[in-house]
């Protein structure tokens, strides 16, 4: 018989956006009359823009020709596309080598994989509250997880403790759920901390599109010595609306140089490429022809007008909290809108109550960690008609 992976036992039962999709099924079968409107899960409404979909297009009619069929790519991903990636954060002030960039099918999958080159007793500081992402996949690996508080007092946005001692490190920033984002100050106290535990930082920059204030950094890079100690996440789900198409990147910087136990130097970008080659080929050359159109001037033009609306759907969802004296956080430069529970509510009580007396489906604080059982969130990618009326009938609610 098999051994099983038995840290997968100490999961909890059900991962947080299936048992929101279980209540609400259950909900629309006993109410089939009712309008349900979505804003829970961080799914994208808006299409692609122009220039993307005429990039795919290309990308399609390449492989109807031999002369221009193209097979297995690089598991790094294209070099017209790191360069590409490379040539974005140049706009933003920020120096990446291409060579140090991956390309995946998603922040997600690579959060995830990251952790293949880390031994399974490192510690882990994770905040809470978190995306379950961070929290599982460490867990599935049995691996010791220690949790720094984001609470309403310190704005979600914990800082490193000179006591606790921490191996690994997961940032978001702007932050998912809360929307909080860091400043280059209270970045550069993190990269600080992990140079002197020796500690790796991964820093998940999924939606640095959205950052509006030109003081805050958009990259973990833009904070000096960072190279040596962080790898960064990005993805192309929120910043071009590539949920269903399926398109990121990990930055994983040569500088980034550690010492095994015998005192053998290695490099986590070689590690990293070692595991991609092995486990992975790569990132279909279709997204890939697409995700370049992203980075041109006019895919990044049409990008932020999609982004601009959903900034909009951000701010009507904030104005209506706002007038209802509802604390909240978020929603600036970020695509989510973190507030208090009306009532003194915990926050799956107040989904149910949202879903049954409003038809509005979000999601409950507890689902990111303890600290976010009084909090729920709302995301601005819907629609704008259904934002509009799904805040009507949150008005009227309270």
């Amino acid at each position: 018989m098999p051994k099983i992976n038995e840290n997968y036992l100490n999961l909890k039962e059900s991962y947080l956006f299936s048992e929101i999709n279980h209540r609400v099924a259950d909900y629309t079968q006993k109410n089939p009359d009712k309008k349900v409107i979505r804003l829970g899960i961080g799914d994208v409404t808006r299409p692609l823009g122009s220039t993307i979909i005429k990039a795919l297009h290309e990308g399609v009619d390449a492989m109807a020709s031999s002369e221009t069929f193209k097979g297995y790519g690089p598991e790094q991903g294209y070099e017209f596309l790191r360069n590409a990636i490379a040539a974005y954060y140049e706009g933003h002030g920020v120096d990446i080598n291409p060579k140090d960039i991956f390309v995946s099918d998603g922040a997600k999958s690579d959060t995830g994989n990251i952790t293949d080159i880390f031994g399974n007793d490192n510690v882990i500081l994770i905040p809470d509250p978190v995306y379950p992402v961070y929290v599982d996949t460490n867990i599935m690996c049995g691996r010791k997880i220690t949790y720094i508080s984001g609470t309403a007092e310190n704005g979600f946005l914990p800082m490193p403790d000179k006591n606790v001692h921490a191996d690994i490190i997961y940032i978001c920033s702007p932050n998912n759920p809360t929307g909080a984002a860091y400043n280059c100050a209270q970045l550069k106290e993190w990269v600080d901390y992990a140079l002197e535990n020796e500690a790796v930082i991964l820093y998940d920059s999924a939606y640095e599109a959205f950052i509006s204030d030109p003081a805050l950094p958009r990259s973990i890079f833009a904070i000096e010595g960072a190279k040596k100690c962080a790898i960064e996440f990005g993805s192309l789900s929120k910043t071009a609306g590539f949920t269903g198409t399926r398109c990121g990147y990990t930055i994983v910087p040569q500088e980034l140089v550690f010492k095994t136990g015998d005192g053998q130097e290695v490099s986590l970008n070689a590690f990293w490429n070692r595991r991609q080659t092995t486990k992975f080929n790569g990132t279909s050359y279709i997204i890939q022809n697409g995700a370049a159109a992203v980075f041109t001037e006019e895919g990044m033009v049409q990008c932020m007008e999609n982004i601009a609306y959903y900034k909009e759907n951000a701010r009507i969802i904030a104005e209506v909290l706002e007038r209802k004296g509802i604390r909240y956080f978020g929603g600036k430069n970020s695509p989510y809108i973190w507030f208090e529970c009306p009532d003194h509510m915990e926050s799956w009580e107040f989904f149910d109550y949202l879903l049954n007396h409003a038809q509005i489906v979000g999601t409950p604080g507890a689902g990111f960690g303890e600290n976010g059982k009084d909090f729920f969130r709302l995301t601005a990618f819907g629609t704008r008609e259904n934002t509009l009326e799904a805040m009507e009938r949150f008005e009227k609610l309270f």
